[in-house]
């Protein structure tokens, strides 16, 4: 009982941050929850993967590797993304900060704060962070950090 109202928690909070339909597709039936010393949803796990982390400042997800593969699957191309030249990728990968100058394309509705995928040309999966800038910022800027990298793929 309580885990399913720990489960409808945290899926109204994905869809509330990510957009309608996001919950169901992060967090499915088999997640498990971490909880802190006072009994607060900490981490969200997925057969032993970690997929998400609610931050007690915000009330915010951050989300994993795993939780940026669901996502991308998820929504189709540009939502969530930032999209960089495919020749950084490979930094990107490894979890470098994106630059702005390195920005070809980005979700017009992405504003400083916002959890983001980065993505390459052809829309592959490279890393989860969190903007710095607003997607017309980034578009713009030839200088400065665009997205903090949390977490690259590799």
């Amino acid at each position: 009982m309580v885990d399913e109202i720990m489960l409808k928690t945290v899926r109204r909070i994905a869809d509330f941050q990510f957009g309608y339909g996001a919950g169901t597709s992060l967090f499915p039936d088999s997640c498990e929850f971490i909880l802190s010393n006072t009994g607060r949803i900490r981490q969200i796990v997925d057969r032993g993967v970690r997929i998400a982390t609610l931050k007690a400042d915000t009330g915010l997800l951050t989300i994993s590797i795993e939780g940026a593969r669901r996502l991308h699957s998820f929504f189709e191309y540009p939502k969530l993304r930032v999209c960089v030249l495919s020749e950084v990728s490979s930094f990107i990968e490894l979890g470098r900060s994106v630059f702005a100058k390195h920005v070809v394309d980005v979700d017009r509705s992405i504003r400083p704060g916002d959890e983001v995928l980065v993505v390459d040309e052809e829309d592959n999966l490279l890393a989860t962070g969190r903007a710095v800038l607003s997607a017309e910022e980034m578009l713009d800027f030839e200088r400065g950090v665009a997205v903090e990298v949390r977490q690259g793929v590799k």
